[in-house]
């Protein structure tokens, strides 16, 4: 009988079947669900099993073993009611596109003050040096106020 020798290729891993427990990472897996309570009442007792939080925040601080929850360290969602709200949640793809140039202050000059001045030219409501007769509360502003205005919450300078 003639046996023909054929190559082969093996596509088991080279460790003949044993695993990297290392890269699969169970954080809070090990002991008992009473060892468990244990450690989380009294961490101390096992500082070389810390308590995995995966990222989140403690709400309170930890003075002399006893846990103080603060109210100002809980998170607040803010969600504002929509009632009545005539914008969809859900854009389609077949929305057209809208392409808008840069807004400059040119522009914002002439959205607020241009009508105005043009107004007050044109029926003669303005001073030598350009000043307005009838100044409107904008125009009234001194420098201090209109720089603390434009940095108020909502104004929309950021």
């Amino acid at each position: 009988m003639f046996f023909v020798i054929r190559r082969s290729i093996s596509t088991t891993a080279a460790l003949a079947g044993k695993k990297n427990f290392r890269k699969f990472l169970l954080y809070n897996k090990r002991g008992t669900r009473i060892f468990k309570q244990r450690r989380t009442a009294n961490p101390a007792l096992y500082p070389d099993m810390p308590i995995d939080k995966r990222g989140v925040r403690d709400t309170g601080v930890t003075v002399d073993n006893r846990f103080t929850e603060i109210p100002e360290m809980i998170p607040e969602l803010i969600v504002p009611a929509l009632d009545g709200c005539k914008f969809k949640p859900y854009v389609s793809y077949k929305a057209p596109d809208v392409v808008q140039s840069e807004f400059t202050s040119q522009d914002l000059f002439n959205a607020l003050y241009a009508q105005k001045i043009i107004d007050d030219w044109k029926s003669g409501k303005l001073n030598e040096d350009g000043s307005p007769v009838e100044p409107s509360a904008d125009e009234a502003l001194s420098k201090d106020e209109a720089w603390a205005k434009a940095r108020k919450t909502g104004s929309d300078i950021f």
